[in-house]
């Protein structure tokens, strides 16, 4: 097993190699709006570390959101045509999920926090349970005052992580916030790769044709329809 996952959903952008035993090579970009220069060079980077090659790829992961929309359909379309020429099974996961995952060790809630730009972020609350995190109810996108709100009547402390507390650390901070133990990351293709690493061991994959964006904005689906054949099989939800 050699999974290959790519993660551009928001200006940090990363490549990863993962196999059964672990991480076995990374790239990142730490250049806002570059996905398309980093994503094939990145591959690249990663398997000749590796000492592999394209035809030892058993599996293709993605970030699907939400995210910029730019570099979420770089790495999507990237992710696609990658696996369609390979001939390879797909995992699509939530950027949102992915952050969840990477503080699974975390003793309080886990809140995801992603900048969605326009005055807004994307989030999503995980509890912890036995072998990792789960996530409760759905992905959001509201004001940083709409989270604010919901993180006041929690009732405990909560742990908040990704690249959308730092531009609203006034708000959430106005609210009674604790920051001081927040994380300030993006979703990796790392932690991405490990993520989806049981759904290919289990087979519960997509063909590349299948993979979908998860927007939850109607202006980027509108955006997405209007550009639908340049990623082939894409949606929007």
């Amino acid at each position: 097993m050699l999974i290959l996952a790519v993660e551009t959903s928001t200006p940090r952008s990363s490549v990863a190699l993962v196999d059964r035993d672990g991480i076995v090579a990374t790239a990142g970009l730490g250049v806002p709006r570059r996905h398309g220069e980093f994503v094939g060079s990145a591959v690249k980077f990663c398997l000749d570390q590796a000492g592999r090659s394209a035809d030892d790829v058993t599996g293709v992961a993605t970030g699907t959101g939400p995210g910029l929309y730019t570099g979420l359909r770089v790495g999507m379309a990237f992710a696609q045509a990658f696996a369609q020429a390979q001939r390879l099974p797909v995992v699509g996961l939530s950027g949102l999920d992915v952050l969840g995952h990477s503080m699974r060790h975390s003793d309080c809630p886990v809140y995801a926090m992603i900048d969605a730009r326009r005055g807004q972020v994307f989030w999503a609350r995980y509890d912890r349970v036995p072998g990792g995190v789960q996530r409760a109810g759905e992905l959001r996108v509201g004001s940083a005052d709409d989270l604010a709100a919901e993180l006041m009547s929690v009732g405990s402390d909560v742990l908040v992580v990704g690249d959308g507390v730092d531009p609203n650390r006034d708000v959430l901070a106005d609210a009674g916030i604790d920051l001081d133990h927040h994380t300030d990351r993006a979703p990796l293709a790392s932690d991405l790769a490990m993520l989806a690493r049981p759904l290919f061991m289990r087979e519960e994959t997509s063909r590349p044709g299948e993979l979908t964006a998860i927007y939850l904005r109607r202006v980027d689906a509108q955006i997405g329809w209007q550009e639908r054949g340049r990623l082939q099989g894409g949606s929007a939800r």
